[in-house]
């Protein structure tokens, strides 16, 4: 039996800072070159914060599920430009307006989920970036990884670094976040409370050599200096962490000094986006990623305020949060 598609959907709507209701709103549709998927949920993203918190660039309401760009879910219609994907297909998706229960998206932007996933939550875009962040940080069997920062990135790059065969440093606020660095496969997880202490701390465990990699997750300006610091000579220092309340001032005499090389990871580029979730797909297939361990919270649509309340606190054992658009059970 065919399933009935509505002419309308829900969306949360941010109509003002720390102000989100659920609306009906009309179902979009999809274009020539698109599809439409019915969500089964989306990730949230801590760069959704600044607008839900409020800026004075910014304009609200803003559109019907709007921020939301971690969706996944099942194909319900298809432009007639597409070919490659069907109806019925179960996908992750790059698209824009995803904390709702439909969205749209160019074909080339959707990737398919294998059978082998089952149910399981996917927020594809985060899980992607992932992938491409360890990718352009080239870390090798043998090397000494300093992660500063555990929280969903953070805990995803100790799995593929730890499984890579390198020995990761972790280094975090909480004991909380400490516990799952540790879960995820670090050697070492050293609190992140006093500079001159973790310098010691990494110095002696690397007998002063320092990192060969070092990832910055928070997207905060001390835990940037020190992942700086904990760089060897000719190391890579990779900026994971997504940096978006103004300038940063940075030691470049010590980045001069050893030489090391200073990545910027995001990707802009829809293809390479794209490919990153596939190959998230197949690190979560292959145990290099065990979801289990990244998405600790989950919320019902009709609570998309808190659960975006919830992603600017971090409360206590909080790593990643996902909205659910279909009833769980």
């Amino acid at each position: 039996m065919s399933r009935t598609v509505p002419v309308s959907m829900r969306a949360a709507v941010l109509a003002g800072p720390a102000d989100v209701r659920i609306e009906e709103v009309a179902l979009p549709r999809p274009g020539p070159s698109q599809v439409r998927v019915r969500l089964q949920g989306s990730g949230l993203c801590a760069s959704n914060i600044p607008a839900y918190e409020g800026r004075e660039w910014f304009t609200y309401p803003m559109p019907p599920g709007d921020l939301g760009h971690e969706g996944w879910g099942v194909v319900d219609a298809v432009g007639e430009d597409v070919t490659q994907i069907e109806p019925g297909q179960r996908v992750a998706m790059l698209s824009f307006r995803a904390y709702a229960e439909y969205d749209v998206a160019d074909a080339t932007h959707v990737v398919p989920l294998p059978a082998a996933l089952g149910d399981t939550p996917f927020p594809g875009e985060a899980l992607g970036c992932v992938m491409n962040i360890f990718r352009r940080a080239g870390v090798e069997a043998g090397h000494t990884v300093a992660i500063v920062g555990v929280g969903f990135l953070g805990a995803a790059l100790v799995q593929l670094c730890a499984k890579a065969g390198a020995r990761v440093i972790a280094v975090a606020r909480s004991e909380a976040a400490l516990d799952l660095a540790r879960r995820c496969g670090a050697a070492h997880a050293l609190p992140m409370h006093d500079h001159a202490t973790l310098l010691e701390q990494v110095g002696a465990l690397t007998q002063g050599r320092q990192c060969e990699r070092t990832f910055e997750c928070t997207g905060k300006p001390w835990p940037l200096d020190l992942a700086g610091e904990f760089t060897g000579v000719r190391g890579r220092l990779v900026i994971a962490g997504y940096h978006q309340d103004g300038l940063r001032q940075v030691n470049v005499q010590l980045w001069n000094w050893r030489g090391i090389d200073v990545v910027n990871a995001h990707e802009r580029d829809p293809a390479v986006a794209a490919e990153g979730i596939r190959d998230a797909v197949d690190a979560v297939l292959d145990g290099r990623l065990d979801l289990s361990l990244l998405v600790s919270h989950r919320y019902p649509l009709e609570r998309a305020g808190e659960a975006l309340e919830a992603v600017r606190t971090r409360p206590g054992g909080f790593t990643k949060a996902v909205l659910l658009m279909e009833d769980p059970s």
